[in-house]
């Protein structure tokens, strides 16, 4: 049985070919990571004065771009950390990479913690990698999984929407 793809879902195959194209595997390997989200909240203060480098992996929950900047949430198995992406920090193919990345896209970020001017903590991203590319559309942000029976026929689908 074929599978029809939606608009969205041809759009994700798209950028797949694209970020090949750019000379990235779209379904990287083996990344260490540093800490963990929770890790990072709980040692802010020490790590943005030290300036240390983090390296942390996740699914990027939330994306808002702004030109040339934008905050993602980054989501690893811990909870969510704020991610701050800006063109003049990562080079140039990165940020080409950076404007193919869509909600559910896993990555491997590196950079320095610092805290935003609402008091949120915030990694600025220095480097980053595509560890695996999402070619289906996450559930939609405010309703997530209604229907009870789907809930548990695609529990992995639940647990990607609901931490």
């Amino acid at each position: 049985m074929e599978e029809k793809l939606n608009d969205q879902m041809l759009i994700r195959r798209g950028k797949l070919e694209k970020i090949a194209a750019l000379g990235f595997e779209p379904y990287g390997g083996k990344y260490e990571c540093t800490h963990h989200s929770e890790d990072i909240h709980a040692n802010a203060a020490t790590l943005e004065a030290s300036e240390e480098h983090v390296k942390v992996a996740g699914r990027i929950m939330i994306i808002r771009g702004h030109g040339k900047t934008a905050f993602c949430t980054l989501r690893d198995e811990k909870g969510d950390i704020q991610l701050y992406f800006r063109k003049d920090t990562v080079s140039e193919n990165e940020w080409n990479l950076f404007k193919l990345v869509d909600m559910g896209d896993i990555l491997g970020v590196e950079g320095t913690v610092f805290t935003t001017h609402t008091g949120e903590t915030t990694i600025r991203v220095l480097h980053f990698t595509m560890l695996s590319k999402s070619l289906r559309p996450l559930p939609e942000k405010w309703h997530g999984l209604t229907d009870k029976e789907q809930r548990y026929r695609q529990r992995y689908l639940d647990l990607i929407a609901n931490p």
